[in-house]
């Protein structure tokens, strides 16, 4: 296989230091670099999940809007693995984040729930 894993998935956001927070002390993602690039006014900081995978968090100086509900044509949502799906909407809840109810995937039985970033960009937490 040419493939062999994903290796991140790069997200711009529009409050750099609210959606650090976000990912770093809710979602409790650790921080392997961060760089301010000033030609661009950016921020780039690159996000440890698991032992292998990775997010990069952009910022940028006025980004355009996206459509981000789950159902438009591109990207759905991102989905992260946990091993209990009720102890991570307590979590977010505690963060004053809220959550879709839980459902059921109707081909594997795991749990899984939707929730949203600071932009409202679509994330998944599915039992693993």
């Amino acid at each position: 296989m040419l493939l062999k894993r994903i290796h991140h998935v790069a997200i711009i956001c529009t409050d750099y230091q609210r959606s650090k927070n976000f990912y770093t002390e809710i979602l409790g993602l650790s921080v392997i670099a961060e760089n301010y690039r000033a030609e661009r006014k950016s921020y780039k900081l690159d996000l440890r999940i698991g032992e292998h995978d990775q997010i990069e968090l952009f910022s940028f100086p006025d980004p355009p809007a996206r459509v981000s509900r789950p159902e438009a044509a591109g990207l759905r949502h991102l989905a992260f693995a946990v091993d209990d799906v009720a102890a991570f909407i307590e979590r977010l809840r505690q963060h004053e984040i809220s959550c879709e109810p839980i459902r059921i995937d109707e081909f594997t039985g795991k749990e899984f729930t939707f929730f949203q970033d600071p932009d409202a960009l679509p994330l998944e937490v599915y039992e693993v």
